[in-house]
């Protein structure tokens, strides 16, 4: 455990956002299963849920949760399930 005041404040911030950052990816992976599972079942609400995984990839890139080339990636592995 740090003593210093300025290395706790760093524990706490760090705890914070790492706990902020798992919700946002679970957020983020349980959008695209949702997209994929409804392109597999060739369900009518596929594109819906794919427009939603997209914007969820966007704001994941947006928010430095994932790299622009990896949201990218899978904004087109989505778009292929709507064709």
């Amino acid at each position: 455990m740090p003593n210093i005041k300025s290395a706790k404040k760093r524990v706490i911030v760090n705890k914070t956002r790492a706990a902020r950052n798992k919700s946002r990816n679970t957020a983020l992976k349980t959008a695209i299963k949702k997209a994929n599972a409804a392109a597999k079942a060739q369900s009518p609400e596929t594109e819906a849920l794919v427009r939603a995984a997209i914007k969820k990839v966007d704001q994941a890139a947006a928010k430095g949760l994932i790299h622009k080339n990896n949201a990218a990636h899978k904004k087109s592995a989505l778009a292929q399930l709507v064709k």
